[in-house]
């Protein structure tokens, strides 16, 4: 995530601005509906997940509806009803009304067709008072719909992990893909002399996770820290930070979750254009890794997971060489590639991400490395003409994307992502919106599902969303209004 994504001020770059407007809504409520035809007639299979995130006077509603037949739903009616005095107030992503109880949703020009198998998501707001109780049945055109299928969670130990084209094959050769959340707080918490981690990451915490058929999650973390430099408080340095990173690592692969561990702040004073913070601590986001401590930190992560490819490294989390106005576009890519002379005007010594790749394999492990492009690693466009070198071949490209990069839309993925995805893997290692909603996320994931790619919500923490995306308003798993779209397209996948 880019900087704002830790809860300090320091942290905060001028993108937490444009978290400001909370909740952006998709659209106004609509009073009348329009006709649906014989569509709404059709006989339909359906499944109907239904989820809120309730305030005491009022909640949100996020339902998801999946067309469980065989063939495509032509227009689309939604009917339920509530049993308390819950009262509309406004909705998107359909046209929403009420009679006394019962609620309607029907389809809007764009939404109305959803192939079989998909899902569509429409939310609204409502207020009310005294008990607030989930509707008990949904219909769909008519025909009742089922609810929340078993969640089906992973189930350990985490599968052995490499690279097989342009795909993640386990140790039998089934492919597999890589979905799931991001888990934050080892990046920041420790230089902040506030512990290890940000929230609970204990056995309840992972048990949660897994209720939304995660099967990966990503674990960013700090070098400072994990080095044991004087910098950080010496009880959350070294030995210490080494030994919390393994014990939850550990948890994460006895519940069959892919851990990703990737470096999210590292050294080197960087006080120029697009600076984040006037030290060479790791204490916020730096354009690129540093040479002098960076290439260790892998060398020592590699050495401690080597033995089991299970945990995957990812290694650095969002270079941007190309923002800092002191080289051209092309030389970014060679300064990003390979780090010291090939990065003027940078006040440190970077290391590339060949060198990073280097100090990994140094150690023999085999593990699968995630590669991340530029800009804030959503530039991915010159990746394979200057991909680093891998004698394992187990390597694959990490991709970060939100509703406020450049790359945001299918005429830029189709260009730039899906060549590389028909090379590599390709892992959306942070996915997010800035909106509260989950609109952007619906359609990037719909592609990448096409596409066979990987892809991780940003982030599970207890944020709001003036502090970053955050897919949960409680570690029991309660999703925000964002993070219900995720969640119900996890489960709503086989």
């Amino acid at each position: 995530m880019r900087p704002f994504s830790a809860r300090t001020a320091s942290s905060r770059t001028a993108a937490a601005a444009s978290l400001a407007g909370v909740l952006c809504l998709a659209s106004s409520l609509v009073t009348g509906l329009g006709s649906l035809g014989a569509a709404a007639h059709a006989e339909v299979s359906c499944k109907v997940d239904y989820t809120k995130n309730d305030w005491g006077s009022g909640f949100t509603a996020a339902i998801g509806i999946t067309n469980q037949g065989t063939a495509a739903l032509n227009g689309w009616e939604l009917t339920y009803s509530y049993t308390g005095n819950q009262k509309l107030t406004n909705g998107w992503n359909g046209q929403w009304s009420q009679s006394g109880a019962t609620v309607t949703v029907g389809s809007e020009g764009w939404n109305g067709t959803v192939a079989a198998g998909a899902t569509v998501q429409v939310g609204a707001n409502f207020t009310y008072s005294g008990t607030n109780t989930d509707p008990a049945t949904f219909s769909v055109n008519g025909t009742t719909c089922g609810g929340t299928p078993p969640t089906d969670p992973p189930t350990g130990p985490a599968p052995k992990l490499k690279v097989s084209g342009n795909t993640f094959v386990d140790a039998n050769g089934k492919t597999v893909v890589l979905r799931g959340v991001n888990r934050s707080g080892g990046e920041f918490a420790c230089v902040q002399n506030n512990g290890f981690w940000d929230g609970p990451m204990d056995a309840a915490s992972v048990a949660a996770i897994k209720t939304w058929r995660v099967n990966t999650v990503r674990v960013p973390l700090n070098s400072d820290c994990w080095l044991g430099l004087p910098n950080v408080n010496a009880a959350y340095r070294g030995t210490a930070y080494q030994n919390a990173v393994k014990n939850y690592v550990g948890l994460l692969l006895e519940n069959g979750i892919t851990p990703i561990l990737e470096l999210h702040w590292s050294n080197g004073l960087w006080t120029g254009y697009n600076s984040h913070c006037a030290t060479a601590n790791a204490e916020c986001q730096k354009p690129m890794p540093d040479a002098q401590h960076s290439p260790e930190f892998w060398k020592q992560v590699a050495n401690t997971f080597k033995g089991d490819t299970a945990v995957v490294f990812d290694v650095f989390n969002e270079p941007y060489p190309n923002n800092l106005q002191v080289m051209d576009y092309n030389q970014s890519w060679k300064c990003w590639r390979d780090g010291g002379d090939a990065c003027p005007g940078l006040t440190y010594e970077a290391a590339g991400m060949q060198d990073l790749l280097d100090a990994v394999r140094g150690t023999g492990a085999a593990n699968v490395v995630l590669i991340p492009g530029t800009s804030y690693s959503n530039d991915l466009s010159q990746w394979l003409a200057n991909k680093p070198s891998d004698p394992t071949g187990n390597m694959a490209a990490a991709w970060h994307s939100y509703n406020f990069n450049y790359c945001k839309d299918a005429t830029c993925w189709d260009q730039q992502l899906a060549p590389l995805a028909a090379q590599v893997p390709l892992v959306a290692g942070e996915i997010g919106e800035n909106t509260c909603a989950h609109s952007y996320i619906d359609t990037l994931m719909a592609w990448l599902d096409r596409h066979g790619a990987s892809y991780l919500g940003w982030t599970w923490n207890t944020w709001n969303c003036a502090s970053g995306p955050s897919l949960i308003s409680s570690y029991d798993g309660t999703p925000t209004p964002y993070g219900a779209g995720l969640r119900e397209h996890l489960r709503s996948l086989r």
